[in-house]
């Protein structure tokens, strides 16, 4: 009967296809986001940054599959000293619209980083005390303070060209992206597609596919239904529900691989909250049945986590276990604490970002209403609650995180540091956890140069994070993919969800 609906309700998503018709496109890609703007500093996201990477380069790149760094702009890198990074840059490259890309781009770039106006990357903006460019083809960076991870994010933050930048209204440099990349920038009909042409002045060489559309369709029934009937070629955010079925399908290819995405609740420990008492936090974790999680609402699709970081990441500790699942004991534990009787709790969360978030949300709630907790869940489409989420409005909540430097001290001094907005510390530590003692560990760390010493530091950060209920780790997601069988296309997913169309082939 279950799988009756499903189908009933896909079939429906199909007649609605019609309104998607595919316009002459060598390949046409269906994804589960929208960009938010074309401004490549806007949204630190990897929904937006997807698109942007098609459009702009960075000084670095990373290929898929393993997301090895490699060079871009840059074809050098070194690190001279703890403060300072040299770059040397790639000559005769041009930007979309004829100019030359030169140091004057890269140091406009990271200046205009720093503008909130402008930017989503003030973290990694403002960490840089100075740029000096010697040459047209040179770049030094100083640092406020050691940056460890400093290069590894330089396939991120993509450079933009400063003489058209400058000239520009904001409504123009956030409609009309203006980059280096493998892509120029055609159309975009928000709600419904952004449209691409290849560069074939780019300096990798031309990409294979000339003309390319990326539709945004975030109802994950209609985006498969998008590809069933041929008027997609790839997909991305292929709904769980339905992978037995696409197996069968001999026109469509599942192409999956596990994501380094941790999906977990955060939580903060707010003096005067029941949250400041670790033996709540603890309770809560061990109401919370991951592996059912995982059966039931992930169809298996999702792989256990015990900590946010994954095994590609720098300070991943392999030693960690999670909490088992006892209600009996959250229950006692709630006892201890003082609250027999539950509390008032509320669970936020996304109902659009993550596979199937809404419901992980809702079967959170059952966990702990079972506890005895007067549970109310406030689930809303990401758009708000992510503005919401800046404002700190949320002290329990579903979230997920992939460090695109693979990096844990990046990580933990956006997530775990004390929120201290001048500094750029603990910019997206949403529930304002804080321990003094773990922001000391975590600002010592940035200063360890050696890369078997600074691992041993960081693992030392997320075990002391795990043991203290910072937050209570979910799973990794699988990321899935569908593919048309009827062009012959090789298509590798990335570790970081981009969908970077130079690679497709």
């Amino acid at each position: 009967m279950r799988f009756k609906t499903i189908w009933t309700l896909l079939m429906a998503a199909f007649l609605a296809v019609p309104s998607l018709a595919l316009a002459k496109t060598d390949l046409t890609i269906a994804v589960d986001a929208p960009p938010k703007s074309m401004n490549p500093h806007s949204y630190n996201s990897d929904a937006n940054l997807s698109y942007m990477s098609n459009f702009f380069d960075g000084l670095l790149q990373r290929h898929a599959s393993e997301g090895k760094l490699a060079s871009a702009l840059a074809t050098e890198w070194e690190r001279q000293d703890a403060l300072t990074w040299k770059f040397k840059l790639r000559k005769g490259v041009q930007f979309h619209n004829g100019n030359t890309f030169n140091a004057a781009d890269v140091k406009f770039t990271f200046e205009r980083m720093k503008d909130p106006k402008f930017s989503r990357f003030v973290n990694i903006a403002n960490a840089i005390a100075s740029i000096d460019t010697p040459d047209d083809y040179t770049v030094i960076f100083k640092t406020v303070k050691p940056v460890p991870w400093f290069a590894e994010t330089m396939h991120q933050n993509f450079i933009v060209d400063m003489e058209s930048s400058l000239e520009r209204d904001s409504g123009d440099y956030n409609t009309r992206p203006i980059g280096t990349g493998a892509y120029k920038f055609v159309e975009w009909v928000k709600g419904s597609y952004v449209r691409l042409e290849a560069n074939p002045d780019y300096w990798e060489g031309a990409p294979m596919y000339k003309s390319v559309e990326i539709k945004p369709i975030t109802q994950s029934a209609t985006r498969f239904a998008a590809i069933a009937s041929r008027q997609a070629d790839i997909l991305s955010g292929v709904p769980v529900t339905l992978i037995d079925r696409i197996k069968k399908n001999p026109a469509i290819e599942i192409v999956s691989r596990p994501a380094r995405r941790c999906i977990y609740m955060d939580l903060g420990n707010k003096k005067g909250t029941p949250f400041e008492d670790i033996r709540v936090r603890k309770a809560i974790a061990m109401a919370i049945n991951g592996p059912e999680i995982i059966k039931t609402v992930m169809h298996g699709q999702a792989t256990p986590a015990a900590q946010i970081p994954d095994t590609a990441t720098i300070g991943y500790e392999p030693s960690l276990s999670r909490l088992p699942y006892n209600p009996e004991k959250s229950m006692a534990l709630l006892r201890e604490a003082g609250y027999a009787d539950g509390f008032d709790i509320t669970i936020a969360g996304p109902n659009d970002r993550y596979i199937n978030d809404k419901q992980i949300s809702e079967a959170v709630a059952k966990y702990l209403a079972k506890i005895g907790l007067n549970v109310t869940l406030d689930v809303k489409p990401k758009s708000i609650f992510f503005d919401e989420l800046a404002s700190h409005k949320h002290a329990f909540y579903l979230i997920g995180w992939m460090d695109g430097s693979y990096d844990f001290g990046r990580s933990a001094q956006m997530l775990l540091h004390t929120v201290d907005p001048e500094k750029g510390l603990g910019v997206y530590n949403g529930a304002k956890y804080s321990d003094p003692s773990l922001d000391k560990m975590i600002i010592e760390s940035s200063g360890i140069l050696d890369r078997a010493e600074r691992e041993k530091a960081l693992q030392a950060i997320n075990k002391k994070s795990v043991e203290d209920i910072a937050w209570i780790p979910l799973h990794y997601q699988q990321d899935i993919y569908a593919v048309s069988t009827q062009k012959k296309i090789s298509f590798t997913p990335r570790p970081d969800r981009w969908i970077v169309v130079k690679e497709i082939k």
